[in-house]
């Protein structure tokens, strides 16, 4: 049996890596959707076992996120705030910062995933009306979402999982990570600058067109709807029923068939995370998860240097490998065992994020940014290694003693 399920996690894992696999390119939801259901014809675990697996919570929280995201999206906040960047930014060199910093700060709220998608096109559309080169901007974007969404436990898929396996409160995880966050983004923006500043025209530049045309009211609600939820997260709330309840009155109040509003949920998304926490359950029930812990375990300590140093690239590299995702499903379970628990689970959210800047199959935002932009300009692996390598070293050499300090 343990052959059969390490055979399953083998094509799951290479159906999610190679998205567009000539074979069967049926794409990372549904690999992950077909492994779990191998998982379960095959007997490597019990239909009550596979349901016991799902972390509901996680997928609450993510829904109710994608509905509020929408909503803000269909309000026009994502023109309305790009439209004032561009109007404001005069230069090419202080649109590369703001575009940077604006990834960032709309990420630690919004999820990574989702800010890439809207701020893509606008992006795009900024770099042909000033003739300007896409590359850095596209950088800016993707690396930059990716690091903004490491201060939060909603800033991307694996935090909110870190949030529901750790059960860390919302505010005591931003006061550790966040200032790590932060650092690792002005790093990035000025790493950003120093990289491409000579690619950049000088002197002003026509960006934006026309402002768009929003009601006030129609984007107030939403808004205050947003920050009602993070300040529930704030005063202890469960993220997840203060997010699905921020969703359920956006969905009332917006007073139509919400059916448009449902459409723009990443359902994917979801498919893909309950599959694979059906293939991972099972894998762990072999007893091999447990044994290559346990052979790992003594150098990933983190009671000194060395350990945490361990611990860090463990968690990187192995990001890189099976991805961030199944990275936190597999070792999660495992950190108490490393003591200091609260520091792993903020390491563990904060290494993993960092560690998808690395390729541009690194995390989901990368490639949301790649192909929503492919029309125009083709990112290409090398390019973005070129910086992504840089970029993820200096983030985690610098986040990770600014997290350690902080305990």
């Amino acid at each position: 049996m343990t052959a059969a399920v390490l055979a399953i996690f083998a094509l799951t894992y290479v159906l999610i890596a190679l998205r567009r696999l000539r074979v069967l390119p049926i794409g990372r939801a549904a690999g992950a959707m077909l492994g779990a259901t191998l998982m379960l014809v095959s007997g490597a675990i019990t239909p009550d076992a596979a349901y016991r697996a799902v972390d509901h919570d996680t997928l609450v929280l993510l829904f109710g996120m994608m509905v509020i995201t929408a909503r803000l999206a269909d309000a026009g906040f994502f023109d309305v705030a790009s439209a004032a960047v561009l109007r404001v930014t005069l230069t090419p060199t202080r649109l590369l910062v703001a575009v940077s910093l604006l990834s960032g700060l709309m990420a630690a709220f919004m999820v990574n995933d989702t800010v890439c998608l809207f701020l893509t096109p606008i992006v795009v559309a900024a770099c042909l009306r000033g003739g300007l080169p896409m590359g850095p901007y596209l950088l800016a974007v993707a690396t930059s979402a990716n690091l903004g969404s490491a201060a939060t436990l909603v800033g991307n898929p694996q935090n909110m999982l870190i949030g529901s396996m750790s059960g860390l409160p919302f505010g005591t995880f931003l006061a550790h990570a966040g200032p790590a966050a932060a650092a690792a983004l002005v790093m990035n923006t000025g790493l950003l600058l120093l990289y491409y500043r000579r690619r950049l025209p000088a002197g002003p530049t026509a960006l934006a067109p026309r402002g768009p045309t929003v009601r006030r009211r129609q984007l107030a609600l939403p808004l205050a709807t947003l920050g009602g939820v993070i300040l529930a997260f704030f005063l202890g709330a469960h993220l997840g029923v203060a997010t699905l309840a921020g969703a359920a009155f956006l969905i009332v109040t917006q007073r139509r068939d919400a059916t448009a509003t449902f459409a723009r949920v990443d359902w994917p998304l979801l498919v893909f995370f309950a599959g694979l926490f059906v293939v991972v359950a099972a894998l762990r029930d072999t007893g091999l998860v447990a044994d290559a812990w346990t052979w790992a375990a003594p150098g990933l300590g983190l009671d000194d240097l060395g350990g945490i140093a361990g611990f860090t690239g463990f968690t990187a590299l192995g990001s890189n490998v099976v991805s961030n995702v199944p990275m936190v499903l597999l070792t999660g379970p495992y950190l108490p065992a490393l003591g200091h628990a609260e520091l792993g689970w903020v390491l563990l959210a904060y290494v993993t994020t960092v560690a998808g800047n690395l390729t541009l199959v690194g995390s989901v935002a990368n490639i949301i940014v790649a192909e929503r932009a492919a029309d125009h300009y083709e990112l290409g692996f090398f390019e973005y290694l070129r910086f992504g390598l840089v970029s993820t070293l200096l983030a985690l050499g610098l986040g990770v003693p600014l997290i350690v300090a902080s305990f």
